[in-house]
């Protein structure tokens, strides 16, 4: 579902991201943990072509994300273009990024009504199936200022899942919770990914990452310094930066 090939990413002078290459499969987790400013983020980012890569190919389903190639050489496409590859790729930010003045309901129906032109009786309905499923079936007439941080998230979650996406990105999606709150997102994230849904989660919470994860990456400087299975990575790192990022998380 995604292929990273050496990927690079220049912030000016400084390089981001290294020559990152990796591998998600169909209905995988992949979580991918690290310090801040390893890259985990940003590669994210670059996943749906809101940061553009400066050398190599993301590819989800097998479509080259935000470039066209043409006799060799990349061509990157329009805003038009990249949106619309967009609306099959859900990311779900650290900080909810809800719209205030609309509702729970209205949050969710928006993007499948404007992108997709879904009429509203049937976005309406399926916004109800959402919000049951994250466990907010009585919030749909509330605004985010009227919900906690959790139930925020949760909603965010419900809006990316409106679009049907094939792909679903979580860019820490619990940091920003207090830590009581935390639970009930990781619970809807581990229902996703019991029904198949592919998902590639930069997280520091590394009991999510052993139980729900098929795959771990550890990153650090822009790189990818090991990757494995995540009970294995956890819990017997093979690289000396891995062991020395574990011992103070773990």
């Amino acid at each position: 579902m995604v292929r990273a090939e050496q990927v690079c990413k220049d912030f000016g002078s400084m390089r981001v991201l290294n020559g990152v290459s990796l591998e998600v499969k169909r209905g995988e987790v992949l979580c991918v943990i690290g310090p801040s400013g390893s890259g985990k983020s940003t590669f994210l980012r670059c996943i749906n072509h809101l940061e553009s890569v400066n050398a190599g190919r993301l590819y989800v389903d097998g479509e080259l994300i935000g470039y066209r190639e043409s006799n060799g050489k990349l061509y990157e496409l329009s805003e038009k273009q990249a949106a619309k590859q967009r609306r099959d790729i859900g990311m779900v930010f650290q900080h909810f990024n809800l719209f205030g003045h609309r509702t729970a309901l209205e949050n969710i129906v928006e993007a499948p009504i404007r992108v997709k032109g879904v009429d509203r009786s049937t976005a309406v309905a399926r916004a109800k199936d959402l919000l049951g499923q994250v466990g907010l079936a009585d919030k749909a007439d509330s605004y985010p200022a009227q919900l906690s941080g959790g139930q925020q998230q949760r909603v965010a979650i419900a809006r990316a899942l409106a679009m049907d996406p094939k792909l679903m990105l979580f860019d820490e999606p619990t940091s920003a919770l207090d830590p009581e709150l935390v639970g009930d997102v990781l619970q809807v994230m581990r229902n996703l990914a019991s029904e198949g849904m592919t998902m590639v989660v930069v997280t520091h919470e590394m009991g999510f990452a052993r139980e729900v994860a098929d795959h771990l990456v550890f990153m650090d400087g822009g790189r990818i310094v090991e990757e494995g299975i995540p009970s294995e990575v956890l819990s017997a790192p093979r690289e000396d930066r891995t062991k020395a990022f574990l011992s103070r998380i773990l």
